[in-house]
This record gives C-alpha cells, sequence and structure tokens, in this order.
C-alpha cells in the first residue's frame, strides 16, 4: 500500500462479522468504477481511552484505494459508515521501506470552525506531521493527508501506514519520541505540536491487516 499514488481512499467501519462483510459488502463496493484495490483491518485498540472520540467505535475497518473516477455509494447498509477522502495538494511525510504496509493508525480530525480549516491543514503539515516524520518511529512508514471529499465531518484524515505487526507499539513510541525532539510537554512547544486552537480530534486508532483484495 505504502507505494501507490491512488487520487483518494474511501473507508467503511462497521462491526459486521469479518466473513459476512467479505462474502457481501466487499464485491459490491468492487464493482463500482475507480475502485483498485480493497484492504481490511481489524482493531486492535478498540475503545481507546485517553484520546476525544466523536465517531462511533468499530471493529473491522475496510481500506478501498480509489481514483477521481469513483463515486461514494449514496447509502451503505444498516450498520456500516462510509468516508470518502481525496489526497490533499501537499504530499505524504516519511520513508519508503519497501515493505507491505500490514499495520495502520487512522487519525480523523476537523476544524472546530469551517473557517480554520486550511489553518488547521498548514499546522498539520508543517508543525503536526512534520515532526512525526522526522522522528522516524520504527515502524511508521508514510503518512499521507486527505481531506473529506465534499468537505464534511471529519474534514481531514491522517493516514499513517506500518510495516509492523505491532501497530499499538510503534503508536505508543511515536509521543515519547516527539517529546525528545521538541521538548516536555510541559513546553510550549510540545503544546504546538500536539494541539492546535482549530484541532478537534474525531477519531484515533490502530489497525492490523486482516486480508486484500485486487480488482
Amino acid at each position: 500500500m505504502e507505494d501507490r499514488c491512488e487520487a483518494g481512499l474511501y473507508f467503511e467501519m462497521s462491526d459486521t462479522p469479518v466473513d459476512d462483510y467479505l462474502s457481501s459488502r466487499i464485491p459490491e463496493v468492487c464493482r463500482q468504477e475507480g475502485v483498485h484495490r480493497a484492504t481490511w483491518w481489524a482493531n486492535v485498540f478498540r475503545d481507546r481511552k485517553g484520546l476525544p472520540r466523536v465517531l462511533p467505535e468499530f471493529d473491522l475497518l475496510a481500506v478501498y484505494e480509489i481514483d477521481a473516477s469513483f463515486k461514494a455509494p449514496p447509502s451503505t447498509p444498516a450498520g456500516i459508515t462510509g468516508l470518502h477522502y481525496r489526497r490533499t495538494p501537499r504530499p505524504g511525510q516519511g520513508r519508503l521501506s519497501g515493505k507491505p504496509t500490514i499495520g495502520l493508525s487512522l487519525v480523523l480530525i476537523s476544524p472546530r470552525n469551517p473557517s480554520g480549516a486550511q489553518a488547521l491543514r498548514d499546522w498539520g503539515d508543517f508543525v503536526h506531521l512534520r515532526h512525526i516524520a522526522e522522528v522516524a518511529v520504527p515502524g511508521y512508514t508514510m503518512i499521507t493527508p486527505y481531506e473529506h471529499a465534499s468537505g464534511g465531518d471529519p474534514r481531514f484524515c491522517h493516514f499513517y501506514e506500518m510495516d509492523t505487526d505491532d501497530p499499538e507499539a510503534s503508536f505508543q513510541a511515536m509521543t515519547p519520541l516527539v517529546t525528545q525532539l521538541v521538548g516536555e510537554r510541559t513546553s510550549a512547544a510540545w503544546h504546538t505540536w500536539a494541539m492546535h486552537p482549530e484541532l478537534r480530534i474525531m477519531y484515533v486508532n490502530t489497525f492490523r491487516r486482516l486480508g486484500e483484495r485486487s480488482v
């Protein structure tokens, strides 16, 4: 996954049993124009505490790699939430390890006010993601920013790819490594890295890859 240059991603989030989702929903979405590949992922830290969460929690994440011709389904089956994202103009940050992406960290955020969207995006690209890429967290490869295709909530997706089958361990290592770089949690520099006046955290979690299907 890390070496792709797709125009966007389409996510589906649900508590549907994996076998049921694979037999019914994966083929249905893959028949749509613009879908290149589907991967499905298990939530490895369900009901995470310590970070805000606005979206409902879920067990199964499906990620569809798509091109610009894709149109999100007008509706999804009961119990499935769909989110369509397009690449932002700025590039992803990180490294290409040459290994497959088998872990993910999914971060979904929105501005507190629509007028603050660009300021939040600038902070994400030039401060927050920059320092995470700079410390080269073991297991992290590429961090790619996406924007909601219709400008809705959650407005931005930070898609962290990992080449480790223990994505939670890599996620937990990230903040201490950045802290060593920018300063202690009590410092102004740390607060600038971790927070922005427009930041509204909608969802954060880690996932382990279960399977894939090319179209």
